[in-house]
């Protein structure tokens, strides 16, 4: 008994380091090497490029963005003030924007053709657009940093909210099973991918896509517990060996979405909405507000499910006990089954609500989501489906608001320092329950 007491200690140990080092190595792999003044051009056709100069003189290490399309990407320019950026799609109108802060002292953007710093522009009959700003000397408005910290926050909420939807999808799942399903991460695109289809493709009404997005997604859950992990689990499977072949699921699944939509980004509907001013320095776009209430909604629906109803309790007696779970009664097969279904349901509508929120969609974003997932998990508490909620809603502040200081490229790398000090000073996270979910 004492030797099974110090086993699971040293298993759970065991699977906290083994999240951190695939975080720390998917992370990096993540982080593609690019010249300073070029990005995206050995990857794709489309040329964005410009010359930064100040009455003839050019300027090193000025910022520039081009968005669009649900594509996004960051340059400094070279000691001879030029940049380039490959992008995707020759179609998309793209919004370039110059960092003015980057600018010297007392030099700003003058260009009639401009708004603000960013101009809106389009190809021609070649593959390359050239694109440039008239600076001069003027006084530089800017928005105080308080302001952007409250807008960054308002921002991180939202974000937490749809990463908490598929952060408790997860926990559940662990929880109940001790999977450490890394193939989650591609249930949440599989959800982004549905909801594209049922809008782009089959022309349906955007909310009623994201209901058959999620119920596609629900019934991903059922057929991969059906055919996969539950004969797995027949067979006495160990954790570790479930949690490989979740690695390799995830792989597969990964590029079998690569080869039906491509390598390209795409958008749903109604994404790309204005932000309506609220208070102060907030302005959120009303496809922002609806994802935020739908998300708390949902995440209130859950946790009723967990405290009130029969199947919820089961739930947190298994997550306790299995084995004593099973011998009162509960038909444990049944539970785990109906957990995989909710998972991958609140996955999938993360999917979606995420497409809307970046905004774009492609065949690898789950990749990038997962590690949060992860972290998140790890800083509420492994298997407590209301630590994954605390985590969440933490992590996605601390993403958004690392912006006023990080570059934007390298904001996820702040859930990584999260999970390191976590397991470092708490490895219980948050809430100190090991196992329990509710």
């Amino acid at each position: 008994m004492k030797l099974a007491r110090r086993a699971q200690p040293r298993k759970m140990r065991f699977l906290l380091v083994l999240f951190a080092t695939l975080f720390t190595a998917l992370t990096l792999m993540s982080l593609t090497p690019a010249h300073a003044d070029e990005v995206g051009t050995d990857e794709y056709d489309f040329i964005l490029s410009g010359n930064v100069k100040n009455d003839g003189e050019p300027l090193d290490a000025v910022k520039i963005t081009a968005e669009g399309g649900g594509y996004t990407a960051e340059v400094v320019t070279d000691a001879d003030g030029k940049w380039k950026i490959g992008v995707p799609d020759k179609e998309v109108t793209y919004k370039v924007t110059l960092d003015e802060n980057t600018l010297p002292k007392g030099v700003i953007v003058a260009d009639d053709d401009a708004k603000g710093s960013t101009k809106e522009v389009e190809f021609g009959l070649t593959n390359n657009k050239s694109v440039n700003f008239f600076l001069g000397v003027g006084v530089r408005e800017t928005t105080s940093f308080f302001d952007q910290f409250i807008q960054r926050v308002f921002n991180g909420l939202n974000f937490g909210l749809l990463l908490a939807l598929a952060a408790i999808g997860a926990s559940l799942v662990f929880g109940t099973t001790g999977l450490s399903n890394f193939a989650h991460g591609e249930m949440v695109t599989f959800g982004a991918i549905m909801a594209f289809v049922f809008t782009q493709v089959m022309h349906l009404p955007i909310v009623l896509a994201v209901i058959l997005a999620v119920a596609s997604g629900a019934v991903l859950g059922l057929t991969m517990d059906t055919g996969l992990w539950k004969p797995l689990r027949k067979r006495g499977i160990g954790s570790t060996q479930l949690l490989i072949v979740s690695i390799g699921l995830s792989l597969a699944l990964r590029y079998i979405y690569q080869f039906f939509i491509g390598g390209s980004i795409y958008q749903l509907p109604d994404s790309a909405q204005a932000k309506i001013p609220l208070f102060g320095a907030v302005a959120l776009a009303p496809v922002d507000m609806i994802s935020m209430g739908v998300s708390v909604v949902v995440i209130v629906a859950v946790a009723f499910w967990l405290l009130k109803t029969r199947i919820g309790k089961a739930t947190r007696a298994i997550s306790d006990n299995p084995t004593l779970a099973a011998a009162s009664g509960i038909n444990v097969d049944f539970v785990v089954r109906v957990v995989w279904i909710v998972a991958a349901a609140l996955a999938a509508l993360a999917g979606v609500l995420w497409a809307l929120f970046i905004p774009g969609l492609k065949w690898d974003m789950g990749a990038q989501i997962l590690l949060l997932v992860f972290a998140s998990i790890t800083l509420g508490g492994l298997g407590t489906a209301f630590g994954a909620l605390i985590g969440s809603l933490i992590v996605g502040m601390l993403v958004e608001v690392s912006t006023l200081w990080i570059p934007s490229d390298l904001k996820y790398l702040g859930a990584l320092v999260v999970l390191i000090a976590v397991l470092l000073l708490r490895p219980q996270g948050i809430l100190g329950r090991r196992e329990r979910i509710g």
